[in-house]
């Protein structure tokens, strides 16, 4: 019998999802545990294995089948773009893709004029304002403190995730628009989902199944 291998992303959600999986009795010894140098986990039983990758990887380990399930952020799996089945919503790790900025900043982007983005998510802020708004902007790719950039005058507005606003608050900026809802997902393999369907379409209910559950 092959692995069925999972890619994790790696932190709460990793945590999170090896507790759903030992809810339906599927445990990999030592994968919970933090100050591991181990990659990879293994249930020589089940043949299940599981290693921990950072969360931009895990879609690339799945779209190229080095794994063939990831639990991700949908963020994530927008973001990166690969061609990869979105199979289930886990329901953890719940946050929003937001347009945020100062209220001043409403007017600009209400106006339809060009106006400039900050962001860790360039495609998922191209896509909303060329496809969904229809708004020329320029995109403003950032890796540290996104809203650093409105208060800075870097740019307008920021796309970027919320999940309490407090710290848009404290920076005197706020939600303008929700561009959408974000969780932890589960993706397959399109190849894997054809070879091993029985098995994984079994996981997958049985994942559902536990979360109903809850």
């Amino acid at each position: 019998m092959r692995y069925i291998t999972v890619a994790l992303t790696k932190g709460r959600l990793a945590r999170q999802t090896l507790d759903l999986f030992e809810r339906i009795g599927i445990r990999a010894e030592g994968a919970d545990d933090s100050r591991t140098r181990k990659l990879i986990f293994s249930n020589e039983e089940l043949g299940i294995r599981f290693f921990m990758a950072k969360g931009p990887d895990v879609p690339t380990y799945v779209a190229y089948g080095a794994a063939d399930l990831g639990i991700v952020g949908r963020d994530t799996i927008l973001e990166e773009g690969r061609k990869i089945y979105e199979v289930l919503d886990l329901g953890y790790g719940r946050c929003r893709m937001c347009i945020c900025g100062p209220e001043s900043a409403r007017e600009a982007l209400n106006s339809g004029d060009q106006i400039r983005v900050a962001t860790k998510y360039p495609n998922i802020a191209k896509d909303y304002f060329l496809n969904r708004r229809h708004q020329t902007v320029e995109i403003i790719k950032l890796n540290g403190s996104i809203e650093l950039a409105p208060i800075v005058g870097l740019s307008e507005v920021i796309c970027d995730i919320v999940e309490t606003g407090s710290t848009l608050r404290e920076n005197g900026l706020a939600v303008l628009e929700e561009v959408c809802p974000i969780s932890a997902r589960v993706v397959v393999n399109q190849v894997s989902m054809k070879m091993e369907s029985e098995r994984i379409n079994d996981l997958i209910t049985r994942l559902k199944e536990a979360l109903n559950e809850s």
